[in-house]
C-alpha cells in the first residue's frame, strides 16, 4: 500500500510538472517563421551593415592616429578606408551605367581630415545602397563587365564580391585599432 502510495503521488507530481511544459519543449505557442526578404533586400541589409561598421570606425578612430600603420609595408589607418570605400565604385558605377574608378586607391592628400575621410566613407556606401534599391531584385541578374577579370557578371556578383571586400578591410581595420591599443566600436559594451 505505501509502495503503491509513493508511486501514486510520484506520478502526481510529474503531472504537474509536465503542465506546465509543452510536449515541444517550448514555453509559449511558437510564431511561424517570417518570410524571407528578398534577395535584393538582402544584399541591402548586408551592404549597409559593414558600410555602418566603417563609417563609424572613420568617425571614431583618433584623428591623430588617421596616419598610422602596424607596419611600414601597410596602408595607413585613412588609406585602408579610402581604398575600401573607393573599391565600392567598381560595383556602383558600373551598375549605375557609368565607368569604373581610373584608379584603386583616392589619394590620402585629397581627403587631409577625419571628417573628409569619414564623408566619402559615408558616401560611398549610400551611393552602393543606392544602387541595389535601384536596380531591385530583376537588375541584379543584369549583367556588368568586371574590370579587374576583363568578364560579365552579374550585378549581384559584382556587388557581393565588393561586400566581401569591404569586410576584409574592416577585420584590417580592427587588427589597426587594436595595436593602437584601441577597443573597435562593434566590440565594445553595448548601453
Amino acid at each position: 500500500m505505501k509502495k503503491t502510495m509513493l508511486v501514486g503521488i510520484f506520478g502526481l507530481a510529474l503531472a504537474v510538472v509536465g503542465m506546465g511544459v509543452p510536449a515541444n519543449g517550448q514555453d509559449k505557442k511558437e510564431a511561424p517563421p517570417k518570410a524571407a526578404v528578398s534577395p535584393s533586400q538582402a544584399l541591402l541589409d548586408a551592404w549597409n551593415d559593414v558600410g555602418r561598421k566603417l563609417t563609424a570606425m572613420a568617425e571614431d578612430f583618433p584623428e591623430d592616429k588617421y596616419d598610422f600603420k602596424p607596419v611600414p609595408a601597410q596602408r595607413t589607418f585613412a588609406e585602408q578606408l579610402l581604398h575600401a570605400a573607393n573599391a565600392n565604385y567598381f560595383f556602383t558605377n558600373p551598375a549605375m551605367g557609368r565607368k569604373p574608378p581610373a584608379g584603386e586607391d583616392p589619394k590620402r592628400e585629397d581627403y587631409k581630415t577625419k571628417a573628409a575621410v569619414a564623408a566619402f566613407v559615408k558616401k560611398a556606401f549610400e551611393d552602393g545602397a543606392a544602387a541595389i534599391k535601384f536596380k531591385g531584385d530583376k537588375g541584379l541578374n543584369d549583367l556588368v563587365v568586371d574590370p579587374f577579370a576583363n568578364q560579365q557578371v552579374r550585378v549581384s556578383d559584382m556587388a557581393w564580391g565588393l561586400l566581401e571586400h569591404s569586410g576584409e578591410h574592416y577585420g584590417q581595420l580592427v587588427v589597426y585599432y587594436r595595436v593602437a591599443g584601441l577597443v573597435p566600436p562593434e566590440s565594445r559594451p553595448k548601453k
